[in-house]
């Protein structure tokens, strides 16, 4: 079995894996980190709760101290970007621990906090930024940070970093980094379209793929049921009544939804929190710390939550209303089954509903085990069965879903099978990634 240490990692390295209890390299982890430490641009795709983090940070800190230099007044050697707080908190806590008894810097910068007290800690420069693109824009235009010193750029959730929602930023700072820079994009879902422009960002990159585009994690176990949007509610309440010791993630497309349907929960006794773009950031952070420390059972969500959250002890994942986007279900059932753990996905799929269900699956490759009601006449029939992303003999479950992009000339890796807001669209889409920033 390969080891981080035949990865070409140094001693200092190894300590800090050891100290952060990493026993050996996930399939993502194995296939880029050496490519990365080379300097190759690389495209990795992998599914979510696999460790991505630590395959882009790892050599990323590797670098950084082999080319030691102290980072310039407001500068930064390294960019990471990610499309929500959440994620950039997320992220910055795990480089932190890796670089612990180095003297490497890491600072974060997110919007929905005081920016006066993050341009007082860029003054001195840091060797990792971590950022959300909107307050990323605010403080280079209060002149607070400088990009050109950035011989690193990641994009985390390169997908939605690339979408309509960011794109416009995205320009804009991958324009002030320096030219002369390795570029990383990662992310579980990856729509051709936006694999295509990817590719003006990168040069001749290497394509590490462990997963097909839209394959969600083999311990997921998927279900659907078949109801009205008004018995919705109810049957959410009952079903959550009977299991009061799971912690649980329910996600909702709207910000008002999302509140609405907490307070139900709270009214029938269930102790639950929201998170959603109307919180300011600490209601947020309290929110996850809650669910991380047991005193909240359920955390209603939008998918301003779908990416970033990562607590190991989230046993159930609720589609209350489906994403109008499918790779968004990818993300959203992905904070279940983390590190190896066991996952339930159960979606509540009204008849309105149904073209989303279709799209979904048609992304995942796999036929969704129907728990319970009538599915609608009009749709194609879904077989019944375990829906396990990587089961056995379940048919289309095993199978390669084949919609994601294609491997391009350089591709590596060993692809495993199968593959907020009244408005519809492309404008919703903006303004959620707008509040998520």
């Amino acid at each position: 079995m390969t080891d981080f240490k035949s990865l070409g990692l140094s001693e200092q390295i190894l300590k800090a894996i050891e100290a952060n209890g990493y026993e050996a390299p996930t399939p993502i982890q194995r296939d880029a980190i050496p490519y990365i430490l080379k300097g190759e641009d690389i495209m990795g795709l992998a599914q979510t709760g696999t460790g991505k983090t630590a395959a882009f940070g790892l050599p990323l800190i590797e670098q950084l101290l082999a080319n030691p230099k102290q980072p310039v007044s407001k500068g930064a050697r390294a960019l990471i970007l990610a499309p929500t707080r959440e994620l950039v908190n997320q992220i910055a806590q795990n480089l932190i621990s890796f670089v612990r008894g180095t003297p490497l810097r890491v600072a974060s910068v997110v919007g929905g906090v005081s920016i006066n007290g993050q341009i007082k800690r860029l003054s001195r420069g840091t060797d990792i930024l971590v950022a959300t693109p909107g307050r990323l824009l605010d403080l280079v235009d209060r002149d607070a940070v400088r990009l050109d010193t950035a011989s690193f750029l990641v994009l985390d959730e390169a997908d939605q970093m690339l979408d309509l929602g960011f794109i416009h930023a995205l320009r804009k700072i991958s324009a002030l980094v320096a030219k002369k820079r390795q570029t990383l994009l990662f992310s579980a879902t990856m729509p051709k379209q936006i694999a295509d422009l990817a590719k003006s960002y990168l040069t001749d990159p290497v394509r590490v793929e462990v997963a097909t585009a839209g394959k969600t994690a083999d311990k997921i176990t998927q279900r659907v049921h078949f109801m009205d949007q008004k018995a919705k509610t109810d049957f959410l309440v009952d079903l959550m009544s009977t299991r009061p010791d799971d912690l649980s993630l329910v996600f909702c497309r709207t910000k008002h939804g999302a509140e609405r349907l907490m307070k139900k929960l709270v009214s029938s006794g269930i102790s639950a929190g929201s998170i959603h773009g109307n919180k300011s950031q600490n209601q947020r952070d309290r929110a996850i710390k809650g669910l991380k420390d047991g005193s909240l059972k359920v955390l209603v969500a939008t998918d301003v939550a779908a990416r970033g959250i990562d607590i190991p002890g989230v046993s159930h994942v609720y589609n209350f209303e489906l994403p109008e986007v499918p790779e968004a279900y990818v993300h959203r059932i992905g904070r279940t089954a983390r590190a190896g753990a066991d996952g339930d996905a159960i979606a509540i799929c009204a008849p309105e509903e149904i073209g989303l269900f279709r799209q979904i699956e048609k992304l995942i490759g796999i036929s969704i085990e129907v728990a319970s009601g009538e599915v609608p006449a009009d749709s194609r029939a879904v077989s019944p069965g375990k829906g396990r992303g990587g089961g056995g003999n379940r048919g289309r479950r095993n199978g390669g879903g084949g919609n994601g992009p294609k491997p391009g000339k350089r591709s590596f890796g060993a692809p495993s099978g199968g593959n907020d807001n009244e408005n519809r669209g492309r404008r919703q889409q903006r303004r959620r990634r707008t509040a998520a920033a």
